[in-house]
């Protein structure tokens, strides 16, 4: 066997993507508390292990061989499911099962924990787990965000009936959740949906297309339709649960007419359904549908933006894994100065998406709580964290592909299903244009913007040698974010936004930089914010490049780094 070959191209097959993202437990430790953080270990452990070998191989086998839709069976009788491949299964098991990835926001005993687990720590998890797959977290955030709107909205006896099943980590007891939304016609333009909803007795008949349904043949789907004779619009639409067998038995009145062939998450069935005097039951009150149903999608832009900094972490793990092990031109590639550039910018987005959805998941058990002005800050941190981190994961996967070169673009290795997977969220639930546009109204309707100006002032106070530049940075992102909102300016959405997500960021780091007692090196992630996106800079003027070599150093090594190095390295 040709060694040479075989060290030529690295390989981190097998390696723990839990441990080789050595910064990540400390900061855990930080905000789950020590307690928590103790129970979790174990798990996350365990589940780096898998991502980082069998999940791995079971997502590559589930990706080659996506779905079959079949409509009769060999007799002959109409017998409609969609068949999945037994590596996605598997998966499943994994999912909602060991890990009760979908169950432990909502019951005591998931891991052995006495109570539901907070979001942070379902967050952590999915976070390892996307880095191995990303189509079954669709699935389980809809199903996690679904029950999450029928506990909120939903009758004490539709709660009663369906509730068990939700939460369940007993696959042959589980009910799983889907969101039917999308029309052909209407798109992003929800208010457009042409669905229709008519009463009959307790329940509904809904008839009607729609166009793109992910977990096509979930037990339960939230589906929006407008009663027969409601007013156009939003404010017209009923929020209905939709079974897909009846309380008797027998089969719903929908069919999945067929499934889509999809650029990335390939081994998750996505499917346009057609219904034809569907049973469903009406949630919440009638015509708030699209309010109510705003919670479910909320849940799951935040996943999605959590599952964005995963896989961003992960096509950096594998990027400095190659440039740690492969040699040219004499050298380690992690020694060549534009390497080190494009690994710094790999790592910058992937930090600033893990320190935002931490933040949002901490707001989000406050406001859970009750904390309003949290519950104000999850409103503007949700469509924050979906717009820039998505985008980001977009270019950051592609560029981890470079750094393996060739053999990024095969399909034996993992870089072509991240990149895939990784413009897809971008897209599912909410467009960029549309969510940077959720921002602006976030301010407009709900005052997001000063619950969370006031949080990251207080926080600032607390960034030692950052702070004037903090808070100039944030006044003026605040005031941008102000102009574009009060003044209807929605072409300056997206700059807002983006600078809004960078600005929050920047602070979240730099805070947490001052309570890791050993490790400041995140303050300098923070200042590396302000210096290439926030502040006014040169672009044809000459880069200190012995600097730009000594952070470098400092922040690729992945180790604890002291306040005096970074604090020299910021002053320069």
């Amino acid at each position: 066997m040709d060694m040479t070959a075989i060290q030529a191209v690295p390989d981190n097959r097998g390696a723990n993507l839990f441990d080789a993202d050595p910064r990540f437990s400390e900061l855990l430790a930080l905000h789950l508390g020590p307690k928590l953080h103790a129970h979790l270990l174990p798990h996350l452990n365990r589940l780096g292990l898998l991502a980082g070998d069998a999940l791995d191989r079971l997502a590559s086998s589930a990706d080659k061989n996506p779905p079959v839709l079949n409509y009769r069976d060999r007799r002959g009788f109409d017998r409609e499911w969609i068949e999945k491949h037994p590596a996605y299964i598997e998966m499943e098991r994994l999912a909602y099962g060991e890990f009760g990835l979908a169950a432990m926001s909502h019951r005591a005993g998931v891991l052995g924990w006495p109570e539901p687990l907070p979001p942070l720590a379902k967050y952590a998890l999915t976070y390892v787990f996307v880095q191995a797959e990303f189509g079954l977290c669709c699935p389980l955030s809809m199903t996690d965000s679904l029950t999450r709107t029928l506990r909120k909205f939903g009758a004490p006896e539709l709660v009663a009936r369906y509730l068990p099943g939700l939460t369940s980590t007993d696959m042959d007891q589980l009910t799983q959740g889907s969101m039917f939304i999308t029309e052909q016609e209407a798109g992003s333009d929800v208010g457009a949906v042409t669905t229709i909803a008519r009463a009959q007795g307790d329940a509904w008949q809904l008839t009607g297309d729609k166009w793109f349904c992910s977990n096509a043949d979930a037990s339960l789907a939230l589906v929006l339709a407008r009663p027969e004779g409601g007013l156009a619009g939003t404010r017209g639409l009923g929020l209905f649960l939709l079974p897909r067998v009846l309380p008797d038995g027998s089969a719903n009145r929908y069919r999945i007419i067929r499934l889509k062939d999809k650029l990335g998450s390939r081994d998750m069935a996505s499917g346009e359904i057609r219904m034809e005097g569907a049973t469903a039951y009406l949630v919440g009150e009638l015509g708030r549908g699209f309010a109510q149903m705003t919670d479910m999608i909320n849940m799951s832009r935040l996943s999605n933006g959590v599952r964005a900094a995963g896989m961003m972490r992960r096509a950096l793990t594998d990027a400095l894994h190659v440039a740690r092990n492969r040699r040219a031109f004499g050298k380690l590639l992690i020694d060549l100065p534009l390497m080190r550039r494009q690994l710094l910018k790999l790592m910058l987005p992937a930090e600033q998406a893990r320190s935002v959805f931490m933040l949002s998941a901490i707001d989000l058990a406050r406001a859970d709580q009750g904390d309003d002005a949290a519950r104000r800050r999850v409103r503007i941190l949700t469509p924050l964290i979906k717009f820039r981190a998505c985008r980001d994961a977009r270019r950051t996967t592609g560029d981890a592909m470079e750094v393996r070169g060739g053999c990024g673009y095969i399909e034996e290795w993992s870089d072509p299903r991240l990149v895939r997977d990784a413009h897809l969220g971008s897209i599912w639930e909410g467009t960029s244009n549309i969510v940077a546009l959720d921002v602006l109204r976030a301010i407009r309707r709900e005052q997001s913007l000063a619950a969370l100006h006031a949080d990251l002032q207080a926080r600032t106070e607390r960034t030692g040698v950052l702070r004037e530049r903090l808070n100039t940075a944030l006044a003026r992102s605040v005031a941008l974010a102000s102009h574009a909102a009060t003044q209807k300016d929605d072409a300056l959405a997206r700059q807002a936004a983006t600078a809004l997500y960078r600005v929050t960021a920047a602070v979240a780091m730099a805070e947490e930089a001052g309570r890791l007692e050993h490790d400041a090196r995140r303050a300098l992630l923070a200042s590396l914010i302000l210096e290439h996106h926030l502040e006014s800079r040169d672009p044809l003027a000459q880069a200190d490049t012995a600097r730009e070599a000594e952070i470098a150093q400092v922040l690729l090594s992945e180790q604890a780094v002291a306040a005096t190095t970074v604090h020299r390295l910021i002053a320069r």
